[in-house]
């Protein structure tokens, strides 16, 4: 590991680091974070920094592979060469996000092994919203345009977060993102501006995905276990709140531009807030989602236990030609 609880010792041979010296560096290392500057992988940080950073970038990590999923479900029935083209290049980046985001956790002393191992006994949690199926062309549109819409007003801030490798890993992923928010609009414009027929299956799939992605965001503020020690230390910039408004103001004129009603009755435009206030989120949904409860959650961890299971070989194989390499260069 590269760093240590306050509650620990130092390595063997070493003095116990006493509470005036345990003081003076959360000290020191939360002025660091309060000047902005970036925490590295060899810097002193508190456990309890380095634990919320392992669990959320897991979480991430794990979104990105799972998420491959529901899109990959369309690969082969996309309408036409062009789409089928574009959905497998964004599927493709999807791995590759994650793969970016084990390397930035693996920086804080947790192996991958670790990661998958938690993410496939039911130990970490992924993105609720990964757990809703695809039923119709309209929901990759939804996808692309309302999920990774989401994804990016979360991810766009965690460029300037306090833990370097995490910040420069978002950097690219976060362009990439903007390339699927806008390949989803694009379906969802062209199915809109379609038959009555395709326009019925862009309205339904908006039903569908709004809410789930409304959840994205996380429990209300006053509900959230993490976000106030989350900002505190400039892991996150906005709370839940703050985010899930901005991406409510931006997302309703692109609906109106679309033609579409948005699932909501409360739905209203407030003049002097300059905000759209809406709906009562049913929480209920998002906790039973996130308990295991959710349309998708038996399915998802099965495919992802099958897809490690048949890539045992795989990593048999590297091991033994590193031992191989290891051996030959002793």
């Amino acid at each position: 590991m590269y760093t240590q609880g306050l509650d620990q010792k130092e390595s063997a041979g070493k003095r116990p680091v006493d509470a005036v010296e345990a003081a003076e560096q959360l000290q020191a290392f939360q002025a660091r974070i309060d000047a902005e500057e970036k925490i590295e992988a060899k810097d002193w940080m508190p456990e309890a920094y380095r634990r919320t950073l392992i669990r959320q970038i897991s979480q991430h990590a794990h979104s990105e592979i799972i998420g491959m999923q529901p899109e990959g479900n369309w690969l082969t029935r996309a309408p036409s060469l062009k789409r089928k083209a574009i959905l497998l290049a964004k599927v493709q980046d999807e791995a590759g996000h994650g793969l970016y985001l084990y390397s930035a956790a693996e920086t804080l002393g947790v192996s991958r092994d670790q990661m998958v191992a938690d993410l496939l006994s039911g130990k970490a949690k992924y993105s609720s919203i990964f757990n809703y199926p695809t039923v119709s062309w309209a929901d990759i549109g939804a996808i692309g345009w309302l999920v990774d819409g989401a994804a990016i007003m979360n991810q766009i801030p965690l460029c300037r977060c306090s833990y370097g490798p995490y910040a420069r890993a978002m950097v690219r992923v976060c362009k990439e993102e903007s390339f699927h928010q806008r390949q989803g609009f694009d379906i969802m414009l062209e199915l809109s501006r379609g038959s009555p027929r395709q326009k019925a299956m862009a309205q339904d799939a908006l039903n569908r995905w709004w809410w789930p992605s409304l959840m994205m965001f996380g429990p209300n503020d006053s509900e959230s276990k993490h976000s106030a020690q989350s900002m505190a230390w400039k892991i996150k910039r906005f709370s839940n709140d703050e985010l899930r408004q901005k991406f409510v103001d931006v997302t309703v004129p692109q609906a109106d531009f679309l033609g579409l009603r948005m699932p909501d009755e409360a739905l209203r435009f407030d003049a002097d807030a300059g905000h759209y206030r809406f709906g009562e989120i049913d929480w209920q949904e998002l906790f039973d989602v996130i308990a295991g409860n959710g349309p998708c959650n038996k399915q998802r961890l099965e495919k992802r236990q099958q897809a490690h299971d048949d890539g045992a070989w795989v990593r048999e194989a590297a091991q033994a030609y590193a031992n191989k390499a290891a051996a030959a260069a002793a």
